[in-house]
């Protein structure tokens, strides 16, 4: 089931939640929509499921006008961050329950929901606590009993809002790897909410980058990290150094007296050196190292004042021999350039 937004704008009072919002969704595909709170996010969110309506815009399933169908006429299953299980029941109820609320002449039997439950089961690997309530549950545990709830009723489109927000770091890890296995297994086309930048390169098969109510850039994992579209999605995705420059002939200076442009480089795209090594470089005075890690984390401050992070292998640590306190000379790689939001240069 492919989902086609077009020219959504929601408001609440005088705030603008999406403003003018479009994005397309393949069918069979796994899509985070990315960005920080109050980017818009879960209001696109809901609109989708039909839990929110919007003021101007079309939504459309496999090309179908569904902007003024309900919930259960888009057949969307919806998973929540706090799992919203009963807590009177069962593991297997809970997931049953979808499945035994339908009208009388589309509710399984008993037995097909017995099979169909089962298989939930077996798939979210919790066969053995069908018998167990939610409080008896760990937090990872619930969150796959509310996703196979979900999936019991054979949705169009899962939808998913902050599925692993309320969960430590290393269950969020784990339940992360888990769904895109789930999804590659099951392939129903599915939407989830995050705000968190690693959750949504490693798992989403296409990213939509939200901020301010807008869509700043959609494309795969790979295309937003590298080759970001605007200065917020640079700045947004992953760590990154943020100096002031002035371009010539294409190539960025970086410095205090520059002006004009923004000029974004990653730490590990900082190359340092005792000495020059090409004409464009700057000065700056290592304050601290971490080598803790497979990657050596060294914050430094440039010759005018600026905090500069910089990352580079261990052998290459060793090599140079660095310590806190030290003048290092620094070239910058592949820098991205902008000249204020606009697009990349």
């Amino acid at each position: 089931m492919s989902i086609t937004v077009q020219n959504i704008t929601k408001r609440f009072g005088t705030f603008t939640a999406l403003e003018g919002v479009s994005l397309d969704i393949p069918s069979g595909r796994l899509v985070a929509l990315l960005g920080p709170s109050g980017s818009g996010k879960t209001t696109l969110l809901r609109i989708i499921a039909g839990l929110e309506v919007a003021d101007t815009g079309v939504v459309r399933f496999d090309g179908e006008d569904f902007s003024t169908r309900t919930a259960r006429e888009r057949r969307v299953g919806f998973v929540f961050q706090h799992y919203a299980l009963f807590r009177h029941m069962t593991v297997f109820e809970n997931i049953a329950f979808g499945l035994r609320v339908r009208p009388r002449g589309t509710r399984p039997s008993g037995r097909r929901i017995r099979v169909r439950v089962t298989e939930l089961l077996e798939l979210i690997g919790l066969q053995n606590q069908a018998g167990r309530y939610p409080s008896q549950l760990s937090g990872g545990q619930r969150q796959r009993v509310a996703l196979a709830r979900a999936l019991a009723v054979e949705p169009s489109v899962l939808l998913l809002d902050e599925p692993f927000g309320a969960l430590d770091a290393k269950v969020r890890l784990e339940l992360r790897r888990w769904l895109r296995q789930l999804h590659d297994e099951v392939g129903v086309t599915s939407v989830f909410v995050t705000h968190d930048q690693d959750e949504a390169l490693e798992v989403a098969d296409q990213v939509a980058v939200m901020n301010c109510g807008r869509v700043e850039q959609v494309g795969s994992p790979e295309e937003v990290y590298h080759r970001p579209a605007t200065s917020f999605v640079y700045n947004f995705l992953g760590n990154v150094n943020l100096f002031h420059g002035r371009v010539d002939d294409g190539t960025a200076y970086i410095g205090a007296e520059a002006t004009g442009h923004l000029v974004f480089v990653r730490p590990h795209a900082l190359e340092v050196a005792r000495r020059p090594v090409s004409a464009n470089f700057f000065r700056a005075t290592t304050k601290h190292i971490n080598a803790a890690g497979p990657v050596v984390k060294v914050e430094a401050v440039t010759e005018w004042g600026a905090p500069v992070r910089v990352e580079m292998a261990p052998e290459r640590f060793r090599e140079l021999a660095l310590r806190a306190g030290e003048e290092i000379f620094v070239t910058p790689r592949d820098p991205a350039i902008f000249t204020n939001n606009e697009r990349a240069g």
